[in-house]
C-alpha cells in the first residue's frame, strides 16, 4: 500500500486529495495543514447578514475541469453566477465608465474606443494605428505591457488598459508575459492583422450573456466548495492545526515529521504549499537558484458593510479600478453586495477595497491596525461615492507574500526548478499558483493532474 502525504489544505492541496482518495481508495492518503481550517486563500467568514470571502472570491467558469467536478460533488444547485453590470475607472478623481465593449480595457470597435472618456483624441488616433501596423515582432515570453503599447500607443495602455490588467495580474505589464495574460493577442494579430479586429470578431466570446456571466461561487460562499471535496474524502486522513517541521530521504522513502512528533514514510509527497514555505522546507541549496527566481506580491482586503440599501451605488455598475495620482488610497473597490446577491441576504450594501503592495502608500498601509485601516477604507468610499455612514460589520485580512507574481522569468524558473527536483527526489511533487496557474480553476486542474500522475506512477510501479 503507497502512502502520499500532501503538505497544503488550500484548493489545489484539497483536490488532489479527492482525486487521490476517489483513484486509489486502497492508498493511505495523509493531507496536512497547518491552520486550522482547510481553504488555504478561500476564507467564507459569515457574519450580519453578509457573506464574505476574505480571500478569492469566485472561480472562472469556463476552466476546464470546473463545472465537471462541481456536478460530480453534485453541488450545481448551490451555483450562482456574477450579476452583470458596468466597471469604472476611478481617474482624475472622477469615476469613468470603462466602455462596456472593452475587453480589459481593450476596444473591439472602433465606436467602443470612441466612447471612452479617459482618452484625448490624439490617444484615440494613436490606438487606431492598430488597424495599420500589420507586422507582428512579438512572440509568447515578451511583455503583454510592450505590445499593447507597440499597437495601441502609452496613452490607452496606460489610461484604460493597464489598471484594468494589472488588477487582474497583480503586477506591472512590462513584467508580465503573454503567455502568462493573455497568449491570444498573438494570434488575433496574425490572423486579423488588428488587435481590434480580432476581438470585433470573437465579441461573442468575452462579451455575450454567458462570458459576461462568467464566475461562479456557491450559495454558502466559497468554503462550501472545500468542505465538499474533504466530505467525499473519507478514506484520507486530514491534520489540520499541523505543522511539518522536517523533510528528508530516506532509502528511497521520503520521511515526513510532524510538530505533533509523528513520523509518516511516504512514497510520494506533494508541496502544494507557497513557494518561500517549500524552499524552507526542502532546504536544499541546488533548488535555491530557481526558487528565488520566484516573486510574491501582498494585498490587505478590507471589507465594510452597512445597513443601508445598495441602490446608493450607481446603478449599472459593480465596481471600480483606481489610476495613478487620484485622491484615493485604495487600488480597486468591488461592490460586493451588487456584483453577488449571495452576499447580502437583506440586499444591504457590502463593499471591498483592495490595497496591493505595488500600491506607493503600502508600505505605511502595512503598518497601521486594523482600526486604522478602516479608516483609510471608509475615507476611500466617502471620496469615491460619499457614504458617510458607520458600517455594522468590517473585516480585514492582509494576504503578505502570499500573492504569486508571474514575471517574465516565471515559466523559465518554474521548468529550472522541476527538471532540478526531479533529479533530486522524483516523488516530490510542486502544486499549486506559486507555479502552474493563479486562479481557482487553474489550482483544481493542477490538484487532478497531480493526483493523475501518482496514480499512473503507482499504477506502473505495481506492474513492474
Amino acid at each position: 500500500m503507497k502512502t502520499v502525504v500532501i503538505i497544503g489544505g488550500g484548493i489545489t492541496g484539497v483536490t488532489a486529495l479527492y482525486h487521490l482518495s476517489k483513484e486509489q481508495p486502497g492508498w493511505n492518503i495523509v493531507l496536512v495543514e497547518q491552520n486550522e481550517t482547510l481553504g488555504g486563500k478561500i476564507r467564507t467568514v459569515k457574519e450580519n447578514g453578509f457573506t464574505i470571502e476574505t480571500g478569492a472570491d469566485s472561480i472562472v467558469a469556463r476552466n476546464a475541469g470546473v463545472l465537471p467536478l462541481i456536478e460530480e460533488l453534485e453541488l450545481g444547485t448551490e451555483l450562482v453566477y456574477n450579476e452583470t453590470g458596468v466597471s469604472y475607472l476611478y481617474t482624475d478623481n472622477t469615476l469613468h465608465k470603462i466602455p462596456e465593449e472593452t475587453v480589459f480595457g481593450i476596444p473591439t470597435s472602433i465606436e467602443s474606443l470612441n466612447e471612452s472618456t479617459l482618452l484625448s483624441e490624439e490617444g484615440k488616433q494613436a490606438a487606431l494605428l492598430d488597424l495599420e501596423k500589420t507586422d507582428n515582432p512579438f512572440g509568447p515570453d515578451d511583455s503583454v505591457g510592450d505590445f499593447l503599447t507597440y499597437y495601441l500607443g502609452s496613452e490607452i495602455v496606460e489610461r484604460q488598459i493597464a489598471p484594468v490588467l494589472s488588477g487582474v495580474y497583480s503586477g506591472s505589464l512590462s513584467n508580465l508575459t503573454m503567455k502568462s495574460t493573455l497568449p491570444y493577442l498573438l494570434d488575433y494579430k496574425n490572423e486579423y492583422g488588428s488587435i481590434i479586429k480580432g476581438f470585433s470578431a470573437n465579441k461573442e466570446k468575452f462579451l455575450g450573456d454567458k462570458a459576461r456571466k462568467k464566475f461562479i461561487s456557491f450559495q454558502g460562499g466559497l468554503g462550501t466548495l472545500i468542505d465538499r471535496l474533504a466530505e467525499r474524502s473519507p478514506s484520507a486522513r486530514i491534520l489540520t492545526g499541523t505543522k511539518v517541521i522536517r523533510l528528508e530521504k530516506r532509502e528511497g522513502l521520503l520521511s515526513v515529521s510532524l510538530d505533533n512528533g509523528e513520523l509518516i514514510q511516504a512514497d510520494d509527497v506533494v508541496l502544494a504549499i507557497p513557494h518561500d514555505a517549500a524552499q524552507k522546507l526542502l532546504n536544499e541549496p541546488a533548488l535555491d537558484l530557481h526558487f528565488n527566481e520566484l516573486k510574491n506580491s501582498s494585498l490587505i482586503s478590507v471589507y465594510v458593510g452597512f445597513h443601508l440599501p445598495d441602490e446608493q451605488l450607481p446603478s449599472d455598475g459593480t465596481g471600480f479600478i483606481v489610476t495613478d495620482g487620484t485622491d484615493l488610497t485604495c487600488d480597486a473597490c468591488t461592490w460586493t453586495s451588487r456584483k453577488w446577491m449571495h452576499t447580502s441576504a437583506e440586499r444591504n450594501l457590502l463593499v471591498r477595497f483592495f490595497y496591493k503592495s505595488t500600491n506607493p502608500h503600502y508600505a505605511s498601509l502595512a503598518r497601521l491596525s486594523e482600526t486604522e485601516l478602516v479608516k483609510v477604507a471608509l475615507s476611500d468610499l466617502q471620496k469615491s461615492l460619499g457614504i458617510h455612514e458607520a458600517p455594522v460589520t468590517v473585516e480585514v485580512t492582509p494576504w503578505t507574500d502570499l500573492m504569486p507574481n508571474y514575471h517574465l522569468g516565471h515559466g523559465q524558473a518554474v521548468a529550472g526548478l522541476s527538471a532540478e527536483l526531479s533529479r533530486y527526489h522524483p516523488h516530490l511533487h510542486l502544486a499549486g499558483c506559486s507555479y502552474f496557474g493563479v486562479g481557482i480553476g487553474a489550482c483544481i486542474q493542477n490538484g487532478q493532474q497531480i493526483a493523475h500522475t501518482i496514480g499512473q506512477n503507482g499504477d506502473t510501479a505495481q506492474k513492474g
